[in-house]
Formats: C-alpha cells, structure tokens, sequence
C-alpha cells in the first residue's frame, strides 16, 4: 500500500488488508461516525465524486468489511439497563452448537469463542436481576453447558467500537 494510510490523531494507519486503499478507509472513518451522511455530503468530504464513492462502497460491502447500517440503541432506555457477561464451559465436541443457541437470543449482543478456563464469553443486556437470573437458570439445563460465571458491568465506559 505505500504511503497511502490515514492519519488520525497523528498516527499513520496502514490498511489492514491490500484492497483497501486510502479512500476506503477514510470512507470506514466518516462512516463509523455518522451512518447517515448523504452520498453526495459524504463524497464531498473525502473529495471524490459521488459514483467513485459509492463504488468504493460497494466493494466494501461486497467483501463482507461493511456488514450494515443500524442505529445504535440505549439498551438502558429501552428497559435493559443490567449488561451481563457471562463465560460458560461447554462439552466437548459442542461448542458452536451451544454458541449458535445462544446466539439466537434478542437480549444477546455478543458470543465470543475464547481461550482460558471457559469455552465462550456472552455479553447479553437483562430488565433486572430477575430476568438475569432466570436466563442463567436457562442457561444450566441447557445440554453441554457444563458450568457459568457471572460479571455484572457496573458502568460503561465504552460500549461501542470505532476502529478507525
């Protein structure tokens, strides 16, 4: 890639894989600050025309880096305010399975393969102690799941990411 990274906050960041060039990133950038910026303000910004950028997003769309639009929500406004990361040990041999179930659940946010003691990690937003503790009673009949841990976010101090 050359000497085409993207200064942000004085440091140069390359592109993580080949295909994306400098305007691909600055595209990622402005993005991750407002998903809802016209086209044609957008095109402005990074200072190319408007069919060049909505090529360049389609190509990132096309190779799965952008993956969608959606609003980022107040979990606590909307009457989830308890933030739940739960790690479980799984069985053997059935880990995705039990990931994929889990995964189904609208109050899930995030499932996480990881390494350590606990098979996979579970971020998942609750009403109150109550329904927490009966989705972790759930959890334990569930086949595979052999033990869980419990945290409870006390505070988010960051909850979501921008990696440019």
């Amino acid at each position: 890639m050359g000497n085409q990274g993207v200064r942000i906050l004085g440091v140069k960041l390359e592109s993580p894989l080949k295909e994306l060039d400098a305007i691909d990133l600055q595209i990622i950038k402005a993005l991750e600050e407002d998903s809802r910026v016209s086209l044609r303000k957008l095109a402005q910004k990074i200072g190319v025309a408007p069919n060049a950028l909505h090529n360049h997003i389609k190509g990132l769309e096309q190779n799965g880096i952008i993956l969608g639009y959606a609003p980022i929500i107040d979990a606590a406004k909307m009457g989830y305010p308890l933030t739940a990361i739960i790690m479980i040990q799984v069985e053997g041999g059935h880990l995705i399975e039990v990931e994929n179930e889990i995964a189904k659940e609208n109050n899930v946010l995030s499932v996480y393969d990881i390494t350590g003691e606990y098979d996979a990690i579970v971020i998942a937003k609750f009403r109150d102690n109550s329904s927490l503790n009966s989705y972790l009673k759930k959890l334990l009949t569930e086949r595979f799941i052999k033990r869980t841990t419990t945290l409870i976010a006390l505070n988010s101090v960051k909850e979501f990411s921008k990696l440019i």
